[in-house]
């Protein structure tokens, strides 16, 4: 009984020393637990992945979708330039139109003031004589 008590007084935690048995009985725990946690992160590694894949494949589909609105609407926008194009060349062509027809009008009507005032002349002369 001295001894024993003798022990307990030199190492007080004596009662609280692990044995091998119980060191083998953790280790095995801890392993077992090790060994969950790594298929959980493979489990969750391979759903993110498909989930990844699934993704990736949405994002090209509305990739290619874009790039054909994208192309319709450059088409969209050609013909509205050539429209544009064209309306600008009947505008010029009337324009250039409309300015003959107005420069012709001026040239007659010189011509016909000029032959006013020079039958005036006559006239004037005439009438004076």
């Amino acid at each position: 009984m001295e001894a024993f008590s003798e022990l307990e007084e030199r190492y007080p935690n004596l009662r609280e020393v692990v044995t091998q048995r119980n060191l083998s009985e953790t280790e095995l725990r801890l392993q077992k637990e090790i060994e969950k946690t790594r298929l959980e992160i493979k489990t969750v590694e391979a759903n993110l992945q498909k989930e990844i894949k699934t993704v990736e494949a949405s994002l090209q589909k509305e990739i290619e979708k874009t790039r054909l609105e994208i192309k319709m609407v450059e088409a969209s926008l050609q013909k509205e330039i050539e429209k544009t194009r064209l309306e600008i060349k009947q505008i010029e062509v009337s324009f250039s139109k409309a300015v003959h027809q107005q420069t012709l009008w001026v040239i007659g009507s010189v011509g016909t003031i000029v032959m006013g005032v020079r039958l005036l002349e006559w006239f004037l002369a005439h009438l004076a004589a």
